[in-house]
């Protein structure tokens, strides 16, 4: 019998509660609770996860603009509210998706609302061993890792500490072919919402991913490597594409998208 601990319905993971801040169905209880308790630490929490996923669909729009026709979704959550599949798909039939979340019951909603696509599968995995994504058979079967690639890692990288996170990111960048695209966004030290880091902190060591922190701008342009990035460079998530020196408005999440 599963306990509190282990139970779904009673532990919150990353990807319900970032569902539950969109407003998705997707989510249980405790992690509609942990949402609220999110939302009491950092009250803008839902207009960054609304600006997050408008920033997602820019860069799918951005690389299909640009020839990308597969996309492999790191820490994907549940691909609900607006997902890539279906923005890029939309614009291109032809493209295809590739959902990987830690999560298990996330993993398990993703392929019951994908079931009847056959150019998207979400995979469960941990980006902290990058071979066992992209060795996994559902990559290996739905993506051509010698055409370019969309990598996005789009809100998960705050979750993993540095001594993983750098190294997994060097490793699935080092497997991208050129042409290919990385898209981040990331949680920011930088403005008053970061005060409440201990307390979200705290938070997330209740759900599935146990860690939860920001990284400077220097820190989180680290992760692109030499890819070259495309203009306006790392900019808050709601400015990307189009830059300008707009204030923040609490956001404390910055994007950008790098070329290999």
């Amino acid at each position: 019998m599963a306990n509190a601990d282990t139970d779904p319905a009673h532990r919150p993971s990353s990807a319900r509660i970032y569902d539950a801040l969109l407003g998705g169905n997707h989510n249980f209880a405790a992690d509609r609770e942990a949402a609220q308790h999110l939302l009491a630490a950092i009250p803008g929490a839902g207009e960054m996860a609304r600006a997050n996923r408008a920033f997602l669909h820019r860069a799918v729009r951005f690389l299909l603009d640009r020839g990308i026709r597969q996309f492999l979704d790191i820490g994907s959550g549940i691909p609900t509210v607006g997902n890539v599949h279906e923005v890029a798909q939309r614009r291109a039939p032809d493209a295809r998706v590739v959902y990987v979340d830690i999560d298990p019951v996330a993993v398990a909603h993703s392929n019951d609302i994908l079931k009847d696509n056959p150019s998207a599968v979400a995979v469960q995995a941990d980006m902290r061993f990058p071979e066992a994504v992209l060795e996994h058979p559902s990559v290996r079967a739905l993506l051509d890792l010698d055409q370019p690639v969309g990598l996005l890692l789009v809100a998960v990288l705050h979750f993993v500490p540095d001594d993983d996170a750098y190294a997994a990111v060097a490793r699935l960048r080092a497997a991208l072919p050129a042409g290919s695209y990385i898209v981040i966004s990331h949680g920011v030290l930088e403005i008053v919402e970061d005060a409440a880091t201990e307390q979200v902190t705290a938070l997330y060591r209740r759900t599935d991913v146990s860690a939860a922190h920001g990284r400077t701008r220097a820190q989180i342009l680290r992760f692109f490597g030499d890819a070259a990035l495309v203009p306006p460079g790392l900019v808050w998530v709601h400015e990307w594409p189009d830059g300008g020196d707009g204030e923040p408005h609490g956001m404390a999440v910055v994007a950008a998208v790098g070329q290999v």
